[in-house]
């Protein structure tokens, strides 16, 4: 709301008029969030350390997988704290935060980002505890996932497209879920949150394809938030939605300042309280901006690292015999020998040219 004090001085001051355009403050957002995440990380860390908030590598039935990870060991975890100050802060000072949009992704983050910390808060308390159960974890993320869900479905019955599922490369054909939209809403929030955190399991490789998406996401949003825009690529046309450009530059620029502390090799780990409310904003964006099978190219990594999980567990239930050497699928080519480097790397490469063949799909 910051910008909502300063515009009225573009009478007194030439060039304060530039604050009204979305995507100037999306700018200011990314470098504001990234400032933020740099400056107060190195302390946040440090209290991390002075507090023994580190990692436990030796939560795992995997001999190999602790081997691989020893030197993990002591490095601080739910450095993700990072993450959501830098984009609340920057989301308050650049957004207009009475935004219903802006508003509930705001609520999702902060939802899952206090989920995490209880998660990680009983990991690091508890010497022989994973943390929350598995149920505990999911009937809240259904809850959430049930809010959200609701006050879309009636938020969007004032809107042609509301309840409408776009499908990609064929967008004449656009099924009305009518009541459906709403456990739809529940699985796109719950399945991407839980896939982010499967994800989180590499030095940096959760938090760069998050920024990868986060960009494409601050276009996509950009661009259904204007009438010419969404007309031409024959796109949903959302109206407010344009703000939410302002929220994705901030994870962006967030992100990266946090990868400045999380790539290889790590000094914080974003943990649950990171992972989980990331997860959230991702799949909720777009679900409001009627991208919600676009997710799968935007997200593919982590659809893919989930359903790496799903599929270990199911063959070796029916066979008694393992799909991937280890699973997520990172590590499966850890256990091949390949550095964590080189496959972090490699997981960008691929999340960056998915990411713009959805955009691509915004024309088809």
């Amino acid at each position: 709301m910051f910008y909502k004090w300063i515009y009225p001085l573009h009478d007194y001051f030439q060039g304060f008029e530039l604050i009204r355009y979305i995507s100037f403050r999306a700018g200011l957002a990314a470098i504001t969030a990234f400032l933020i995440s740099v400056l107060i990380g190195s302390q946040v860390i440090k209290i991390l350390k002075r507090h023994k908030v580190s990692e436990d590598t030796s939560k795992t039935d995997s001999e190999r997988l602790k081997d691989l990870h020893k030197y993990k060991k002591n490095v601080p975890t739910m450095g993700g704290i990072i993450i959501l100050i830098a984009i609340i802060i920057s989301t308050l000072l650049w957004c207009n935060i009475l935004n219903i949009y802006v508003l509930m992704v705001l609520f999702t983050a902060v939802w899952l980002g206090i989920l995490g910390f209880f998660d990680d808060y009983i990991k690091l308390t508890q010497s022989h505890s994973s943390g929350l159960t598995s149920t505990s974890k999911l009937l809240f993320q259904c809850g959430l996932g049930l809010i959200i869900g609701l006050v879309l479905y009636f938020h969007f019955q004032n809107i042609d497209e509301g309840t409408k599922l776009v499908i990609p490369f064929f967008k004449e054909a656009r099924p009305d879920l009518g009541a459906f939209y709403v456990l739809m809403v529940m699985f796109f929030l719950v399945g991407m949150s839980n896939a982010v955190n499967i994800t989180d399991g590499l030095d940096g490789l959760a938090i760069g394809c998050t920024v990868i998406a986060g960009l494409a996401f601050t276009l996509i949003t950009y661009i259904v938030g204007r009438v010419d825009f969404s007309a031409y690529l024959n796109v949903p046309y959302i109206s407010g939605a344009g703000e939410l450009s302002i929220f994705c530059s901030a994870l962006v620029g967030a992100g990266l300042g946090f990868m400045w502390f999380n790539c290889y090799p790590a000094q914080t780990f974003m943990g649950d309280v990171g992972s989980l409310p990331l997860g959230g904003i991702l799949g909720i964006i777009a679900i409001i901006v009627k991208q919600e099978l676009l997710i799968f190219f935007i997200g593919s990594i982590f659809i893919v690292e989930a359903v790496s999980v799903l599929l270990q567990v199911v063959v070796f239930k029916m066979f008694r015999r393992r799909l991937f050497l280890c699973a997520p699928i990172h590590h499966h080519f850890q256990f091949k020998g390949w550095p964590e480097t080189k496959i972090t790397m490699r997981f960008f490469i691929i999340a960056a040219i998915m990411a713009l063949c959805s955009l691509i799909t915004l024309k088809l």
